[in-house]
């Protein structure tokens, strides 16, 4: 599998290629995944995905799971628990946001059913499959994941800017950007 051609930025270790041809683009419908995603995404602002990848148990661990109803109850104390927690990125914004973006979430799944619901209906409940031949012609950010990100922060959440929202919409699948020349393209697309 390793001879495939894939996206260039997976070539950076096992770790990252093992993450591009198993997750990065595939669609999402499990909310507890979304919201390891936002997390995920979210404190990656400002550092490299190989990084946070390296750190992903610690997440899991540090975040129940990803149990939203348990981030959401985080008190204070656990707060600053984590903080000590040298598995993650102990950054005192990133992890509040987690706890606040927990709650939105669950607000989100009373509203719509679930998250998974809300988060599809802003590309229309399909995958926006782009059609890019080099990396740099990927965009930071496109006008879904603008809606996305105003919409959130609308509703409270934090960490969600149009460039992270367009990470996450990478991640889960909602917009689609392998490049035609690696092997996920047309495994994902179709």
């Amino acid at each position: 599998m390793n001879s495939q051609k894939r996206c260039p930025w997976a070539n950076l270790n096992q770790l990252m290629m093992n993450y591009h041809d198993t997750e990065w683009g595939v669609p999402v419908h499990d909310d507890r995944k979304h919201f390891e995603f936002f997390i995920l995404d979210a404190a990656q602002a400002g550092l490299s995905w190989n990084t946070i990848l390296q750190r992903r148990n610690g997440y899991r661990e540090a975040f129940a799971g990803y149990d939203i109803q348990s981030v959401a109850s985080f008190s204070e104390a656990k707060i600053q628990e984590l903080m000590q927690h040298d598995t993650i990125i102990r950054n005192s914004m990133k992890i509040n946001s987690a706890v606040v973006n927990a709650k939105g979430f669950l607000e989100i799944q009373k509203e719509f059913g679930s998250f998974d619901t809300y988060v599809w209906s802003f590309v229309g409940k399909q995958s926006k499959i782009n059609s890019f031949t080099s990396q740099d012609q990927i965009p930071v950010l496109s006008p879904e994941s603008l809606a996305l990100s105003k919409d959130l922060k609308k509703r409270g959440f934090k960490f969600v800017g149009p460039v992270i929202c367009y990470a996450y919409m990478q991640a889960a699948g909602l917009i689609q950007d392998h490049l035609v020349s690696c092997f996920r393209y047309l495994e994902i697309a179709s």
